[in-house]
């Protein structure tokens, strides 16, 4: 055992998702001879044949001892990751951050917090990543922006409580805030059933309203463009049109809801853990410009 290489069980793992030697050679940018040399050192080290190889175009199968090495390889391999992801921000210092995001974070609040970061700290080392919305983790990530709480052992701070606004065709409905009530089966465009949509549509339905979706796409304006052409309402959060023409469309005309939906935006990062300055820079940054945001709406 004193022979297996990292680079013989990543190559294992590439050959059992992608099914033969040669598109795990593609993947890994290995020549075919040399994945296979690299799965029979593999094999000699632990005596005995991970993958039954058919031969010709059809997949190979894995072995039960494969089996074995595949579960326990993988998981070494994850923690390499995360040793040289550890590296990394060692040798990086206090110069680099890791920061989870979303989309409407992203629009406003998040381009001022990596804009002043860079002007304080010219050459820092800011990284970006979408967090899942239905399993939202911190993890190794320094912030982690969320509309909701994030569980587990996290600290947080709430940015902000972000409104949702009925946007519409000119004159569909009277100037002002709108009941909610008056959406009920009345045509939307909507996101597809993400987190966000789902929890918005439920919250409408507690309201007394169920719209009646006509059209789901994904991005807000696609959205605003299906709402100009006249298919329907669509039900937006306030950072997703603010910075939009959609306020100076004579074709649109935007209203509060009554009563209002609006979601909750926290910003977490690990409890426990020695913050470098650089994240307890961005945190007051995104608290500012949160600030800032909320005497606009």
């Amino acid at each position: 055992m004193a022979d297996v290489e990292l680079r013989h069980l990543r190559t294992m793992a590439a050959i059992a998702e992608e099914g033969t030697f040669g598109r795990a050679a593609a993947r890994l940018g290995y020549t075919q001879s040399s994945v296979s040399q690299q799965i029979a050192a593999l094999e000699r080290a632990l005596g005995g044949p991970v993958f039954d190889r058919p031969g010709g175009p059809r997949p190979v199968r894995i072995t039960p001892l494969g089996e074995v090495v595949l579960t326990h390889g993988r998981d070494l391999l994850s923690r390499s990751e995360a040793l040289t992801d550890a590296v990394d921000r060692f040798r990086a210092g206090g110069g680099r951050i890791d920061i989870g995001t979303f989309q409407s974070v992203s629009t406003l609040i998040l381009p001022a917090v990596v804009r002043r970061l860079l002007d304080e700290h010219p050459g820092c080392d800011i990284r970006l990543s979408e967090v899942k919305p239905d399993d939202p983790q911190v993890g190794d990530l320094d912030l982690v922006f969320h509309d909701g709480r994030i569980g587990g052992d996290v600290e947080h701070v709430k940015l902000l409580d972000e409104p949702y606004l009925l946007v519409a065709g000119a004159g569909a409905f009277p100037d002002g805030p709108v009941p909610v009530t008056l959406l009920d089966d009345a045509p939307m465009v909507a996101w597809p059933p993400t987190y966000h949509q789902r929890w918005l549509e439920r919250t409408l339905a507690g309201y007394g309203a169920q719209p009646r979706i006509v059209f789901r796409t994904a991005g807000h304006d696609t959205i605003l463009s299906m709402v100009r052409a006249g298919i329907g309402s669509a039900v937006l959060p306030w950072l997703a049109l603010h910075g939009s023409d959609a306020s100076s469309d004579d074709r649109l005309s935007i209203h509060p809801l009554h009563p209002s939906p609006a979601r909750e935006m926290y910003l977490h990062w690990p409890a426990g853990r020695t913050r470098s300055p650089l994240a307890t820079r961005a945190i007051h940054i995104a608290v500012e410009a949160a600030t800032e945001l909320t005497k606009q709406m």
